[in-house]
């Protein structure tokens, strides 16, 4: 398939009949912008009811997983998402850095960062002292480094805040991972990306096909990696690599609930 199509074209209806039918299907979503709305206080994101309910519905599939993989630290990710422990939801937080697994899955392996964080804990209080007094810019302190947030800054302000954290990480943490996304540049000193992401959760829950949806730069990472028999979804404008586009998250779960019944019969 060659360029996004939307879901009534004869291309796309293929492509989404192919993961109906693959026999183990990971659904791994975006969770901001894919399944939720933007906001401008990130811990106040919640998924429109509607995706709630195909989430759920996708859960109780035969042989379906549902992933969430998201560049929100886990703890924040499980607080948006209004996720607990019984849920049969996997999650990847900090774009594939973090994990949880439902209960008997295998668990993923930890990483020993303790010198990275130890080292990591000066730059972002520098970044913070950077962007002070500039209106409407400030810093999200992450699990592996730090995010730079300018949505409610005006044009010169974000110009002035991305120069100055940039010049920041450039002179003291030159290897760090820098990425763009909606109003934030976020800079880690893992380098994981939802591709990776979803590699791993590929692998963990050996599922046949991958359905991945997302709506912004950082998902195009995932979107790239998917391979013959998955399925890619843009949500929203832009540029991409998916096969698919819906133009907002109530269209993405209107398919999602699709998918679900059909696999469901």
């Amino acid at each position: 398939m060659t360029g996004a199509a939307p879901v009534g074209d004869p291309r796309a209806q293929a492509a989404i009949a192919s993961v109906v039918q693959t026999p183990r299907l990971l659904v791994a979503l975006d969770f901001d912008g894919t399944l939720a709305p933007l906001v401008d206080e990130p811990l106040t994101a919640r998924a429109i009811p509607e995706a709630t309910a195909a989430v759920a519905a996708l859960a109780a599939a035969p042989d379906t997983i549902v992933a969430f993989v998201s560049g929100r630290t886990l703890a924040d990710l499980r607080v948006i998402a209004e996720h607990d422990d019984a849920s049969p939801v996997w999650l990847s937080g900090s774009h594939g850095a973090e994990h949880w697994r439902p209960a008997g899955a295998a668990p993923a392996a930890a990483a020993d960062d303790a010198d990275e964080r130890a080292a990591a804990a000066a730059l972002v209080d520098a970044a913070e002292t950077a962007v002070a007094g500039m209106t409407g810019a400030w810093i999200e302190r992450k699990a592996f480094g730090f995010a730079l947030h300018t949505r409610l800054a005006d044009d010169a302000t974000t110009a002035a805040a991305q120069d100055a954290v940039d010049r920041l990480v450039a002179e003291r943490a030159p290897g760090w991972r820098r990425r763009t996304g909606r109003d934030v540049v976020e800079f880690a000193w893992r380098h994981e990306g939802k591709d990776s992401a979803v590699a791993a959760l590929r692998e963990a829950t050996g599922a046949t096909a991958v359905l991945f949806a997302g709506d912004d730069v950082t998902d195009e990472d995932a979107l790239r990696a998917l391979g013959d028999g998955d399925l890619g979804i843009r949500v929203g404008e832009g540029e991409t690599a998916a096969a698919v586009r819906v133009p907002d998250a109530a269209a993405l779960a209107a398919l999602l609930s699709e998918i679900a019944r059909r696999r469901a019969s």
